[in-house]
């Protein structure tokens, strides 16, 4: 069991990049889509792994492997997790099933790249949340760039060019001053040590004076906050996401949304923080202003896909302001970032599971207009249980997940900011108006267009991705200890020490009693 420990991360990064390249030479698309989702069960089993075998009372990195790569300029090869990143890996490898079988019906000769393609962006994902050493997360980083791409670009809408490139032009040009600013904290360590490292772990004890952080803070919060995306740099997100396929959406919205949140929590806030102090104030009012503007415009908007993209706007200002709420002693709130890191995985499962029921009814009417339907839950009533489950763990109904993300950053927020808690508050008034106005237009009021009373309720296989998100949904709402438990020692210790953040970190365990670990 040491010896799988001592692995797994490497295998859960590596492995589907290796299925990619088995796809592509498979005989036909049927076992392509076997492989495919062999690769992704696999892969979610060893999430599973991962979690039952992380030490939730420690805030180390763990499952780490550290190799030397290029010795001569200090880049190693260095993988591990911690509270921080732990709910975002297992929510990979959740979801990686779920897409791969909500695609399993599609016939396209294309399909076996387009299938390929999620597994390399699998890769990406993982790497990104994994990698401890600067330059690996940069590769991985910008790799997942790529595949999101082609799946946009080739498998998306009438726009599909547009919305693809202009995804690509916005993260390029954020992740290209992360790059600058990362060659000067590479040097700045150098002067300081005399040592070259490009490792996270050396990174972090490098002193810079403000002026100097101000800069590289500046770069890098830049590039997460296009990622995020947040107001406003968020303009690129509602194109892409009307224009993607629907396992690109829900990829899209699931996990890589959550990179840019958990860039500013693993990098700038950590690395710069008398500069994220400074600039605090700056991302609460951006935040508490893509809370209120998502909400609206999502308000107005009259196709449902759109809708749900622009609520993504506002889901994510919350995750903001949490990262953000610095408490009057300097220490960052403990509840707040509790609730980032807890609202980052909700909103994966909520808005995910909303871009699936959108792809279900898009599948059957070729349209998302909302006044293209009304009344579907006359002739769709499991249709209409899994989109009303969805609507309310987005719109944060107590018991549910999105009630105990928002709860807690709303609540740690006002203990810092009370006027930006106020505000921000509004966004949850608003959600529930926007939200249950979808509901309301799709599934209530006649069914009088002679189209939609020959639609066919949810298929087999169509429960099979829809169910497990709406469990999880009400599980992370009823028992959101289970969850938080995990993530709460490293969730306090960048809270109290972000200004001298240190990482040790554990190489194995010994799997002979899990209760010492």
């Amino acid at each position: 069991m040491q010896l799988i420990n001592s692995h797994i991360l490497s295998f859960l990064v590596f492995m589907p990049l290796v299925m990619a390249g088995v796809v592509l030479f498979a005989p036909s698309v049927a076992v392509a889509r076997w492989v495919a989702m062999g690769a992704a069960v696999v892969g979610f089993l060893g999430g599973l792994h991962v979690w039952y075998w992380f030490d939730g009372s420690s805030a180390a990195l763990q499952f780490v492997e550290s190799y030397e790569w290029i010795p001569s300029l200090g880049v190693k090869y260095i993988v591990g997790i911690d509270g921080l990143s732990l709910l975002l890996v297992v929510l990979t490898t959740f979801l990686m099933p779920l897409v791969f079988l909500s695609q399993w019906h599609v016939e396209d000769s294309r399909q076996k790249v387009f299938i390929a393609l999620l597994l390399a962006l699998e890769s990406g994902m993982i790497g990104a949340l994994a990698a401890m050493d600067m330059v690996f997360f940069y590769v991985f980083w910008e790799a997942m760039l790529i595949p999101m791409y082609f799946i946009i670009g080739v498998w998306g809408g009438k726009r599909r060019i547009y919305a693809a490139t202009k995804f690509v032009l916005y993260t390029v040009l954020g992740s290209l001053l992360m790059l600058a600013a990362a060659v000067l904290l590479y040097f700045a360590h150098f002067r300081q040590t005399g040592v070259y490292s490009t490792s996270l772990l050396d990174l972090y004890s490098v002193k810079l004076p403000l002026s100097s952080q101000m800069w590289m803070f500046g770069a890098f919060a830049v590039a997460f906050a296009i990622k995020v995306p947040m107001w406003p740099f968020h303009t690129w997100l509602p194109d892409a996401h009307v224009e993607a396929p629907t396992a690109g959406s829900v990829i899209l919205a699931g996990v890589l949304l959550k990179m840019g949140t958990y860039g500013l929590l693993r990098f700038a806030i950590p690395i710069f923080p008398e500069a994220m102090v400074a600039a605090a104030p700056l991302f609460i009012f951006c935040g508490v202003v893509g809370i209120i503007y998502g909400a609206l415009t999502a308000w107005v908007q009259k196709d449902a896909k759109k809708m749900v993209a622009y609520s993504s706007v506002s889901h994510l200002g919350f995750v903001v302001i949490g990262s953000f709420a610095v408490m009057a002693g300097g220490e960052l709130s403990v509840e707040a970032l509790t609730g980032a890191t807890y609202q980052m995985i909700n909103h994966g499962i909520s808005t995910g599971a909303l871009f699936f029921l959108v792809g279900v009814i898009y599948e059957r009417r070729h349209t998302r207009l909302l006044s293209d339907f009304g009344g579907l839950a006359e002739n769709m009533p499991w249709f209409a249980v899994m989109l009303i489950v969805a609507t309310l763990s987005s719109v944060g109904l107590p018991g549910t997940g999105g009630f105990v993300g928002e709860f807690l950053i709303l609540n740690g927020v006002f203990q810092a900011k009370p006027i930006a808690a106020i505000c921000a508050s509004l966004g949850v008034l608003l959600g529930a108006v926007y939200m249950l106005t979808l509901c309301r237009k799709i599934l209530f009021g006649p069914l009088d267009n002679p189209e939609n009373k020959e639609l066919k309720d949810l298929n087999a296989r169509e429960f099979g991705y829809l169910v497990p998100l709406a469990i999880l949904a009400i599980v992370m709402g009823v028992f959101p200890n289970a969850f938080i438990n995990k993530t709460r020692p490293s969730i306090e210790h960048l809270a109290k020490n972000y200004k001298n953040y240190s990482l040790d970190y554990r190489m194995g365990y010994d799997m002979t009693d899990k209760s010492a670990n």
